[in-house]
């Protein structure tokens, strides 16, 4: 791996990504899982910081499953506080990292149904409690969720009155993307009409950021679920 950073460092790379997937049922994660994942972005991330990269760890918890808010709450925090702990017995620059993380949600099939405002608290109390403050930025991914949910919920994030040291924003794939992808289909003459699907979603996570979407990029598209079970890329 130190090899490939190097190779990609010299071809104008300056980031890098590492993605660890564990899930949330009656067995699971193992304290062993979420260990061993730990270690392998601790590993990982010393490589690429020994190269010149930034990397981006991220420890991403699925939203399969019925776990209700307080099953991922315990979750999202066991396996972020193993994160830090391998990644500072790896002497990890913190100030030269980055956590993409997933935002604090209920599993997929949970019959209980939590507002954004529960969603946001959750997510920036787990982040209160494990991510240490020399981390500069926390870019949260979407994970399945509506490109008008992951909206919703970082607004709410950032809208909480706790400390929060570090910069919370998004690195969104289908959240900002779906919509985009559907309307140029392809098409050359597509192309104005999707850029501009791009700036509404750009905007509204830009104002999310800041705690002041209003509800902007709200739309039958927008609102559409994203979520795949089980999901791979």
């Amino acid at each position: 791996m130190a090899e490939r950073c190097a190779k990609y460092f010299k071809a104008g790379a300056r980031f890098a990504k590492w993605r660890s997937v564990l899930k949330i049922s009656k067995t699971c994660p193992t304290q062993l899982a979420i260990t061993e994942n730990a270690n392998v972005l601790a590993r990982y991330a010393a490589i690429c910081q020994s190269q010149g990269l930034v990397p981006i760890v991220e420890p991403e918890i699925l939203m399969d499953g019925d776990h209700d808010l307080t099953k991922a709450v315990q979750v999202t925090e066991d396996v972020i506080a193993a994160c830090y702990a391998a990644l500072s017995l790896h002497h990890i620059f913190l100030e030269g990292s980055l956590l993409k993380p997933n935002m604090v949600c209920p599993g997929q099939d949970c019959p209980t149904k939590y507002t954004p405002a529960q969603i946001g608290e959750a997510t920036a109390t787990v982040l209160r409690r494990t991510v240490p403050a020399a981390v500069p930025g926390i870019t949260f991914l979407s994970g399945g969720q509506s490109e008008e949910e992951a909206t919703i919920h970082l607004n709410e994030i950032n809208r909480d009155p706790g400390p929060k040291p570090w910069s919370l924003t998004f690195s969104y794939g289908r959240a900002l993307q779906a919509t985009v992808i559907k309307t140029w289909a392809g098409k050359p003459e597509n192309v104005k009409t999707a850029q501009q699907a791009l700036l509404v979603r750009a905007k509204a996570n830009s104002e999310a950021y800041v705690g002041k979407y209003t509800g902007s990029g709200a739309g039958a598209a927008a609102s559409e679920l994203l979520y795949v079970k089980d999901y791979k890329y």
